[in-house]
């Protein structure tokens, strides 16, 4: 059986037994990544995106030991950004605002991880390639507090009680916000999927 996270966990290894060209290699290789990623999360502004990725490398590497390979190693870094994400706006006494990034949904996260795992095949490379985009260009118009929530329930595997504490919610609130955000990401999947392909 393909270990899709293998390259990941073997990465980690090598940074937690002090090498130095490891740690390069993450920064060198997600840095563009998590800059995509927050980027749009932070109202398009790139000082306050590259301040973000700043402190998102400096709360992951102390933190490597922790990783256990049971997402895509990107997945549990952008985990990570959408903290200093909040933290930010929480810092400024405000909400974060509303960009509908389809990428925070737990179905298109699942399948973005499962293309790492497939075997290519000349005969089936296009349509992995292309869902690949869908998924992406989907997740591009979720918003952010809904992807937020995904991320704690499904990434990080809160339960209800552990994501009101976190996002000082109550319980209710929380599941009523994750039914929101589950349904959300359904529709725009949906809807994405029906269409023609170009």
């Amino acid at each position: 059986m393909i270990d899709p996270h293998r390259h990941d966990r073997e990465l980690v290894a090598r940074i937690l037994k002090g090498d130095e060209s490891a740690l390069d290699y993450l920064v060198d290789e997600y840095y563009p990544r998590l800059y995509r990623f927050a980027y749009p999360r932070v109202g398009s502004d790139p000082d306050l995106t590259q301040d973000i990725v700043q402190s998102t490398f400096e709360k992951i590497v102390p933190k490597l030991h922790l990783y256990r390979a049971e997402a895509q190693l990107f997945s549990w870094l952008c985990s990570f950004c959408r903290y200093e994400i909040a933290a930010h706006w929480r810092r400024l006494g405000r909400s974060a605002p509303t960009v509908p990034l389809i990428e925070d949904r737990p179905e298109i996260r699942a399948a973005l991880e499962s293309l790492a795992a497939l075997e290519p095949a000349p005969d089936d490379a296009f349509e992995r390639r292309e869902l690949a985009r869908l998924v992406r260009v989907a997740l591009d118009h979720l918003p952010v507090r809904y992807g937020n929530i995904l991320d704690l329930k499904y990434i990080r595997g809160m339960s209800v009680r552990e994501m009101a504490a976190s996002l000082e919610m109550t319980p209710k609130a929380v599941e009523s916000m994750l039914t929101r955000a589950r349904q959300a990401f359904r529709d725009g999947f949906a809807t994405m999927m029906e269409g023609p392909i170009p």
